[in-house]
């Protein structure tokens, strides 16, 4: 039988609804990030630098782009004979389709697939997080404390910890108390939904509460684990670790990457981020061009000024058009003159010229006020926006739109034009 001494399974099948239009037709793991990686290459290129070549995938919501990424996971040195990198959807079980419901029910769906390996630890991770972390020295803290399970636990500021997992621990790190998203948090440290768990005890787990329904780790097993006496640690982490779960933290997360000296460096030798990269070809500056603080990703080409953004992979930017404070992601056009203006623009979109985005007063989103908040304009994927128009502030776009669709030529702070067919 092969023998793995951990194995990690990474769970991506998040929508990601706080991320609103850019999660409507790509799962939240897959999404553009940093010009030319995505959200999933952060865990996976964690755990081969960690040295732990096994990772199965637990894929669900729009899985064709994060299947098509992965592959079978050359660019992460994960494609092995014996582990290697295995994207597991939910599939069908003697007839009746079990969609994953939970986090726990999604590890205990693949139990056949963790004994093939029949591990000695069990690494569970998310696919949504931005972060560099050596889960061999989560590792050894696990079995120096002869521990069944490892949370690794980041201390945040306390008027943020209601919003977290909080672990209560004693002099020896040792966990005595949990809170699930608690009023009156006890600790500032939060569970970042990384955890090592000993084989036998999340095996045991898993099966006795394969029938409670929508299962999770943070509400169901590491509770029943802590009600069954279990030896539960916690290894804190002060490293940078970014939830990329709103809109206005992935925005902020992208920004902090064209600080001057960022405090998450993509361009350490020693801990490289992977990802799958087309060969493309250099980025072509026009001689009228300008590029301040940005990060512009290959096969771009730039006609017009670019300030304080990041520009994926083959974007097109054109004469006279102004980007500022911006994420643009790959294969997308910005027509001449347009002026760009704190704006998510998501894959493949049509700006037209003379656009402005991001302008006017403040006023809350009609659609959803708490997603489409942070004074961002968003616009999903493939879609179009006509030449001549403006865009205020808190606005979704999703769709292919014409002028008629802009009422004196304007879509006003806190409207929205969704597309019938793309889904919010």
């Amino acid at each position: 039988m092969i023998k793995k001494e951990m194995i990690a399974m990474l769970l991506a099948g998040g929508q990601g609804s706080r991320l609103g239009v850019l999660t409507a037709k790509v799962a939240k793991p897959a999404v553009a990030f940093g010009g030319k990686y995505r959200i999933i290459d952060f865990p996976l290129s964690n755990c081969i630098n960690s040295g732990v070549d096994t990772v199965g995938v637990l894929t669900q919501y729009q899985p064709l782009r994060l299947n098509t990424h992965i592959g079978i996971g050359i660019p992460w040195d994960l494609d092995r004979n014996v582990g290697g990198v295995t994207v597991l959807p939910p599939y069908e079980k003697n007839g009746n389709s079990e969609w994953y419901t939970g986090t726990a029910n999604a590890i205990y769906q693949n139990l056949n697939y963790m004994e093939t390996y029949n591990p000695d630890y069990v690494l569970i991770l998310s696919g949504d997080h931005i972060y560099k972390m050596d889960y061999e020295v989560m590792l050894d803290y696990h079995k120096a404390n002869n521990a069944d399970v490892t949370i690794a636990a980041m201390p945040v500021p306390i008027e943020e910890a209601s919003r977290f997992g909080i672990v209560v621990t004693d002099e020896t790190n040792r966990i005595v108390e949990f809170e699930e998203k608690p009023a009156n948090p006890k600790s500032n440290l939060a569970s970042m939904g990384i955890y090592i768990f000993s084989w036998k005890v999340l095996r045991e787990a898993l099966i006795e509460l394969s029938e409670q329904s929508a299962c999770d780790f943070g509400k169901h097993i590491i509770p029943h684990c802590f009600n069954e006496g279990k030896r539960i640690f916690a290894y804190e982490y002060n490293g940078y670790w970014k939830d990329v779960g709103t809109l206005g933290s992935y925005w902020e997360a992208n920004m902090e990457l064209i600080d001057i000296i960022p405090i998450f460096n993509l361009y350490e030798e020693f801990w490289r981020i992977y990802t799958k990269s087309d060969t493309l070809p250099p980025q072509y500056i026009s001689p009228e061009a300008r590029i301040e603080r940005s990060i512009i990703g290959e096969g771009s080409e730039i006609y017009g000024e670019v300030i304080n953004s990041v520009i994926g992979c083959g974007v097109v930017i054109g004469k006279g058009a102004v980007v500022r404070d911006s994420i643009i992601m790959q294969g997308s056009v910005i027509g001449a003159g347009s002026k760009i203006n704190k704006t998510i623009i998501a894959e493949n979109v049509e700006i037209g010229s003379d656009v402005e985005t991001g302008i006017g007063e403040y006023a809350e989103s009609n659609l959803d006020k708490k997603v489409y908040a942070f004074d961002l304009v968003t616009i999903g994927e493939n879609s179009c926006i006509p030449s001549n128009v403006k865009i205020g502030k808190n606005v979704a776009i999703s769709g292919v739109t014409k002028t008629e669709d802009y009422p004196g030529g304007s879509l006003a702070s806190g409207e929205y034009i969704i597309k019938a067919g793309d889904i919010r």
